[in-house]
């Protein structure tokens, strides 16, 4: 009982990392209603980002968020501003095209920079120290840390859209973008605001991702996969519901490697297959009043 305790309490952990990685993508396709096929490979940009700060200025992974974040916002808001605005309409293809274009140039970029070869940035004893909750049973402070922030994002996510300006800025983008545009509304500069502040969510999923896992230029498509599950079972655009789903994938691949290591991704899947099954909009639906 105390180790499947154990897999269920993992699983929920791990689930923070993949609303991390989910967030970004709810924003993205909430706003913009833009399916971002690059989603994954820039997660991994954003390691990679981080890897050269740390080896030019030697600080700590966390630390070296402080020039992460603001070069992946400024490439988040130029990315939109200069390609993928161009391809938004009432056609999902063109954006699915270019972003998969994108994706294929990021991940060839990085494999001539930095090679196949696999990475991880060190963070100290933060990665081995445990909580030890009963006898038997403890979890990692480091993939703790991970699930706070990802809940704390989310909450800081919900009263920037519900109590800010921009926040207002960004619903009314999304209900309406040529209304939004009468309004005095620039729309092209709220969506590349709006990548902006997607890249943001993605440097911070991606320096974690870094300090927990190995990483090389080819894994962004399986962040991508776990991303859009999350999305899609928790509800397109619904950020709670991303949490959710994040939980919902992480806890469904731990049980399955518990029964077989070879089925942990599997079981990922199957949860996303089954809650696919009975609610196709997912958990929590996004409504035009949230």
């Amino acid at each position: 009982m105390i180790e499947w305790a154990n897999t269920i309490i993992q699983g929920i952990l791990t689930g923070g990392l993949y609303a991390m990685f989910a967030a970004g993508l709810a924003i993205i396709f909430g706003i913009m209603r833009l399916v971002n096929i690059t989603h994954g490979d820039l997660i991994v940009l954003a390691a990679f980002v981080a890897m050269i700060v740390i080896e030019v200025t030697g600080v700590n992974p966390f630390i070296s968020m402080i020039a992460v974040l603001p070069i992946m916002f400024v490439v988040g808001y130029f990315l939109q501003r200069g390609i993928l605005n161009f391809t938004l309409g009432d056609d999902l293809l063109p954006p699915l095209l270019v972003t998969f274009g994108i994706s294929i140039v990021v991940q060839n970029v990085l494999l001539e920079i930095f090679t196949a070869d696999s990475q991880r940035l060190k963070a100290g004893t933060i990665e081995t120290m445990s909580l030890e909750l009963t006898e038997g049973l403890s979890i990692g402070v480091f993939p703790l840390i991970i699930f706070i922030t990802a809940v704390a994002m989310i909450v800081c996510l919900q009263m920037l859209f519900n109590y800010t300006r921009i926040g207002r800025a960004f619903r009314a983008t999304s209900d309406d973008a040529t209304t939004a545009q009468l309004m005095g509304i620039n729309h092209k500069h709220i969506f590349g605001l709006a990548m902006g502040l997607a890249l943001v969510l993605v440097a911070i999923a991606g320096v974690l991702m870094a300090v927990r896992t190995n990483f090389d230029p080819t894994v962004g498509p399986s962040r991508l996969l776990y991303a859009f599950e999350a999305v899609i079972m928790g509800g397109l655009g619904s950020l709670w519901g991303t949490l959710i789903g994040g939980i919902i994938l992480g806890v469904a691949q731990n049980i399955g490697a518990k029964i077989d290591p070879g089925w942990q991704i599997l079981f990922g899947h199957i949860a996303f297959l089954i809650v696919l099954v009975f609610r196709p909009n997912g958990l929590f639906p996004r409504t035009r009043d949230d």
